[in-house]
């Protein structure tokens, strides 16, 4: 079985099944799934169910408080959208719902310049039991898609084989692709396979998607935020290289402002998905969001970072006795991003290092900008000894980029 599956994965790698020139960085927006889950109760729950007017509150809200303008366009629907497939096979919106279908939510979300993100599953039924798209629906659903306007595919791995999964992950990229229209594509793909080599083909997956989960779902807990940057840290170097634009490692959904993280912890999970290069979904109620978590998510110089136009995505350097952990990311024109993070549970850690501990280099002077605070601390050569206060699960990041070079004053002094 093995041995067929990679002469497949061979086969399909010859062609390049991807090209829409799409999320060159990033995608930001919104997510239902982990706030909102499956609630279908309308008649009970009729604010937060997973509806139409969900998704339109949901929309004027991006539109309204400043989420747009920062780069949140996404308005994406999750799981438990579908009513069914009509006489001909063709998807439906759960008709009492979406009484005006899913063209009407795109076309209420474009007029408010926001993008549509929908879910379907590369298999016989979604996660929660709805009508997957089989092998023989795959041309099919792409089209009902593009003929919505829809402008993201979330295509989950429920219920599916290994082999459905290793054809029609890719023969969905070539039906999004013949539609014409331009739609971002996510794919499940890799977390069904465990997420590493050889199983999962990181090559032929950028050629395949523009982003793709790597592993678990997140739930509501810090708990789940350490798991899974445990497992990006742990295999780093094999995730590391393969992010870049258009084709994007995601660790799941932003849980800032739901119930599960202290203000610490979700200052920790934006400045760490950050250095991450990693997809910014909230999922969220942005009706009764707290302006605390508000100032978190919409950090301006948080956002610029994330949206770095090198794409690289940033990794773990340093690991020390005290508990405290530095990331570090480049950024364009010689800028880099730093997370000094603290897994401690007691106080507040003085952390003192120097930026040639942090592998930089001898003939620049830099400048650092807190990212929360912005304060500017200035002066900073590679033996300049530094102190941040970390709190307990808590950040300090750094935007950092060089003031002077140390060889061209030199030079000048000379001349």
């Amino acid at each position: 079985m093995l041995l067929k599956i990679v002469l497949l994965l061979a086969l399909v790698a010859q062609v390049l099944v991807l090209d829409n020139g799409l999320l060159q960085t990033p995608p930001m927006g919104w997510l239902s799934w982990e706030r909102f889950r499956c609630n279908t109760d309308c008649d009970e729950d009729p604010k937060n169910c997973i509806s139409e007017r969900l998704f339109m509150e949901m929309a004027d809200r991006l539109a309204k408080d400043g989420w747009r303008d920062l780069g949140y366009v996404y308005l994406n629907i999750d799981d438990c959208w579908i009513g069914g497939r009509d006489a001909k096979g063709l998807l439906v919106p759960d008709s009492k719902r979406f009484p005006h279908g899913i063209a009407f939510l795109a076309d209420y979300a474009h007029s408010l310049g926001l993008k549509l993100g929908i879910y379907e599953d590369m298999g016989n039924l979604t996660c929660m039991g709805y009508p997957g798209t089989t092998l023989d629906k795959v041309e099919q659903d792409a089209q009902t898609f593009a003929e919505w306007k829809v402008d993201m595919l979330k295509l989950d791995g429920c219920f599916s084989t290994r082999m459905d999964r290793a054809k029609g992950y890719p023969m969905m990229a070539t039906a999004l692709n013949a539609t014409g229209r331009p739609i971002a594509y996510s794919c499940s793909w890799p977390a069904y396979e465990g997420g590493l080599p050889p199983m999962v083909n990181y090559s032929l997956l950028a050629e395949t998607c523009n982003l793709w989960r790597n592993y678990d779902d997140i739930q509501d807990s810090w708990k789940d935020v350490l798991s899974i940057l445990d497992w990006f840290v742990l295999h780093q170097d094999i995730l590391q290289p393969v992010a870049g634009p258009g084709h994007w490692n995601d660790p799941d959904m932003l849980i800032i402002g739901n119930f599960g993280l202290s203000f610490e912890q979700a200052r920790a999970q934006m400045a760490l998905w950050t250095v991450l290069a990693a997809p910014l979904f909230m999922s969220t109620d942005l009706r009764t969001i707290s302006a605390q978590d508000v100032e978190i998510l919409q950090n301006p110089l948080m956002i610029k970072i994330n949206q770095d136009p090198l794409g690289i995505q940033g990794r773990r350097i340093l690991q020390e006795k005290s508990q405290i952990e530095v990331f570090k990311r480049p950024l364009s024109d010689e800028a880099s991003a730093l997370v000094f993070f603290s897994r401690r549970t007691d106080m507040p850690f003085r952390y003192r290092s120097t930026l040639g501990r942090l592998r930089f280099p001898s003939s620049r002077v830099y400048e650092a900008q807190d990212v929360f605070s912005g304060q500017i601390i200035t002066g900073l050569r590679d033996k300049t000894n530094f102190t941040v206060i970390v709190n307990p699960s808590g950040v300090v990041m750094w935007y950092l980029y060089p003031i002077k070079s140390l060889a061209i004053s030199k030079w000048k002094s000379q001349d």
